[in-house]
């Protein structure tokens, strides 16, 4: 609705008067209270749309909240400032009429005249809501000088009780003073007697200290001298247990791993021995010496053929005949194989898949396979099941993969087959002076992907 349509529903237009001072505060105050509190007798569709969320608010949260958006659609919607208007003819019906009338009641609070005056516009309501608030400031001022002379004459009369409590405590200190000072005499004769006798027992005491820290410097140094041979013959005692202790586990780990690293050999030797002796199917006589030496026989194979039958270094053939040795170990770099077949993959679908491929191989060539994980960077264990005839190993921390093959492969005996799978150049050339046989990552690849 707009203001003509405000106009035609009141029936009349308003004086066209204007403030030339705002309101004061308690003026626009009780104008923006008679505001939220006509929320309640009009529709949402009735409100300005800059007031429609303040609807459902309490007319406390309403004025605190919504204070200056009431006051701006007052000013400026007069269709909203009537219904207002109405609303307060139908609470305060005198007041109302008495100030369209132009005679406000006396006895009226000032601020509830200027208020109404600014809500109805009556003709003269600007010179009417000047003078009401003048009388409302006037009146405010002069209730806060009544206030300030009550809040005076109450100081002074505190002010008048503290000098008199001030000078009851001044007399009640003298008197206390004065005993005082007679106690203080006393307490200083008293006193000078006493020191007296403090003085011949502190002479009697640094007599006694000083024949007390002699006999304690004797008990020190005693002491001393026992703690410190007592610690001597500690660490000798140590020394020798420890010295037993390592020449014990010595032996047994020397004997130990010897015994097994002698029995391993054996083994691999048997094996052999016995492949060969298979695979010749000759009779032990029939083999001589000079049969051993590699040479060109007349009609014979050329080095050329025999190069030709060679295998190539990415054949998956050469893995099979490496593993078909005696007493074969297998050792693969476990991430340098993944990273290289299938790097896309997390690190534990890596695993499992590797560990799959390695569990058939060793099902179908019967040799040992050993897979190494740098666990390096672990800030856990992991959790894995090796399947059957793999074994799982995880570096230590501060230790690389790279290092665990290395103990591995120098743990085996000389002569042992051990076939080391990694990409790393490095760690194929350590291997190899240590007597094993490395391969690439992608040979095993290719091996696995036949399984």
């Amino acid at each position: 609705m707009d203001s003509t349509e405000g106009e035609q529903e009141t029936g009349r237009s308003e004086p066209d008067e204007t403030l030339d001072r705002p309101l004061p505060d308690r003026v626009r105050h009780r104008v923006i209270a008679l505001a939220g509190d006509a929320f309640g007798a009009l529709t949402l569709a009735e409100l300005p749309p800059a007031l429609r969320q303040y609807a459902r608010f309490t007319p406390s949260r309403r004025v605190k909240f919504g204070g200056t958006a009431m006051a701006t659609a007052l000013e400026d919607d007069a269709v909203f400032r009537q219904r207002v208007a109405a609303r307060l003819r139908a609470v305060e019906p005198e007041l109302a009429e008495a100030v369209e009338r132009g005679t406000p009641p006396p006895a009226a609070d000032p601020a509830d005249v200027a208020a109404a005056a600014f809500l109805l516009r009556p003709s003269g309501w600007a010179k009417l809501v000047a003078a009401a608030s003048e009388e409302a400031q006037r009146a405010q001022s002069e209730q806060r000088e009544r206030e300030r002379e009550r809040e005076l004459a109450r100081l002074r009369e505190e002010l008048d009780q503290a000098r008199a409590g001030a000078r009851a405590e001044g007399e009640r200190l003298r008197t206390e003073l004065e005993a005082a000072r007679k106690e203080n005499d006393a307490v200083h004769r008293k006193l000078r007697s006493a020191l007296a006798d403090v003085r011949r027992g502190e002479a009697a005491l640094r007599k006694l200290r000083a024949e007390s820290e002699a006999a304690r410097a004797e008990a020190t140094a005693a002491r001393a001298a026992a703690e410190g041979e007592a610690r001597r013959l500690r660490a000798r005692l140590s020394e020798a247990e420890s010295a037993l202790e390592s020449s014990r586990k010595a032996v047994r780990e020397g004997r130990g791993i010897e015994d097994m690293r002698l029995r391993l050999l054996l083994d691999t030797v048997l094996d052999a021995a016995q492949g060969i002796r298979r695979e010749l199917a000759l009779p032990p006589t029939e083999l001589k010496p000079a049969q051993t030496v590699e040479a060109i026989e007349p009609g014979g194979m050329s080095p050329q053929d025999i190069a030709h039958r060679a295998l190539a270094e990415d054949d998956p053939a050469l893995l099979d005949q490496l593993l078909a040795l005696p007493q074969a170990h297998l050792v693969v770099d476990g991430y340098n194989v993944t990273k290289t077949g299938y790097p896309a993959l997390p690190l534990e679908r890596q695993r499992l898949r590797l560990m799959r491929g390695l569990a058939v191989l060793a099902a179908q060539t019967g040799a040992e396979m050993t897979c190494v994980f740098d666990g390096a960077e672990l800030t856990a264990p992991v959790l894995l099941s090796p399947p059957r005839g793999v074994r799982v190993l995880f570096s230590k921390p501060r230790q690389t993969a790279d290092e665990l093959i290395r103990r591995l492969v120098r743990a085996e005996p000389p002569g042992r087959p051990v076939v080391v799978v990694s990409a790393d150049r490095e760690v194929a050339d350590g291997v190899a002076r240590a007597g094993a046989r490395p391969v690439s990552a992608t040979l095993l690849l290719r091996r696995l992907d036949r399984t």
